[in-house]
């Protein structure tokens, strides 16, 4: 295996099980959480003689579990010579279904990353940081050269080396989808604490002046109407709408999972209502997110 190599699915179907190994610091942890988010039972720093009867229990076709995935290095200590005749026993057993991951970095990077995190090295009791890093890369070089996919990460953030773990993995369609939530409300009972985007429609004309709709909220089909004939209201359902089919596949690739996006006007009954409704109608067709609208001041008086 070179470093660097291309990072391709291994094939169209998710692997069943996942050993993530390689250098500390290169990533491991993103990695397993990566993992983790997409349904996989992980354990980190699972002894390697436990492995098999691990497997056993999650593989199995009874099993409430049906993909697992842990985490191996050096802090396993003598038992990591017994890793390879472990490994190729688990090949069997997942049915070419599991996958040897192995994350490195230059030097480099990693002294930067332990110095940055003031994390000691696994190995660095007695020896310098470049010391302990060189004796970890000799003692995984018999399962670097295991490994299905190695992964330099020198380059790599957060967000891009999540992207290309769920490839290596073949579970890069398999990605939960964004969880959008288009939220009205009143600006006299403040913004909703977990908004990510806030729209302010009170630049609109307010129904509550108008006796026959007061009582009706943006719900209501005349109250929708009323709202959506003022000047620029489809203007900036229009504007907005450009806007986030922009934003939200960004989103989305950066690997976010939730986005609240908030519209707000006086008392959050009306004008923010309608245009929330209006907007999720605009955006229902888009790939890749899971849609709800929740009206939070709908009902104060």
């Amino acid at each position: 295996m070179k470093r660097g190599q291309s990072s391709t699915p291994l094939n169209a179907r998710a692997a069943a099980f996942v050993v993530v190994t390689g250098l500390s610091g290169a990533g491991k942890s993103h990695a397993i959480r990566a993992l983790e988010d997409l349904g996989y039972f992980c354990v980190d720093n699972l002894p390697i003689a436990l492995i098999p009867t691990f497997a056993d229990l999650t593989l199995t076709p009874r099993a409430d579990t049906r993909r697992a995935a842990v985490v191996v290095d050096v802090r396993e200590g003598r038992g990591l010579s017994q890793f390879p005749a472990v490994y190729r026993r688990l090949k069997k057993q997942a049915k070419g279904r599991a996958r040897l991951l192995f994350l490195e970095a230059a030097d480099s990077v990693l002294v930067r990353r332990f110095s940055e995190t003031r994390r000691p090295h696994p190995l660095a009791a007695g020896k310098s940081l470049a010391a302990a890093i060189g004796e970890e890369r000799q003692m995984l070089q018999p399962i670097r050269r295991l490994a299905d996919r190695v992964l330099d990460s020198s380059t790599l953030n957060v967000h891009e080396l999540r992207r290309r773990i769920l490839e290596m993995t073949g579970a890069a369609d398999t990605v939960s989808p964004l969880a959008v939530s288009i939220t009205s409300f009143g600006f006299r009972r403040g913004v909703p604490t977990d908004a990510d985007l806030v729209f302010d429609v009170r630049f609109l004309p307010n129904p509550h002046f108008v006796t026959s709709l007061r009582r009706w909220s943006g719900r209501n089909a005349r109250v929708a109407r009323y709202v959506m004939r003022a000047p620029g209201a489809r203007r900036f359902l229009q504007l907005t709408t450009a806007l986030l089919r922009f934003l939200l596949p960004q989103y989305i690739a950066e690997g976010k999972a939730y986005l609240t996006i908030a519209i707000g006007c006086t008392g959050g009954r009306h004008r923010s209502v309608a245009i929330a409704e209006a907007l999720a109608e605009k955006l229902k067709r888009v790939k890749g997110i899971h849609l709800r609208v929740r009206h939070r001041d709908v009902s104060e008086p």
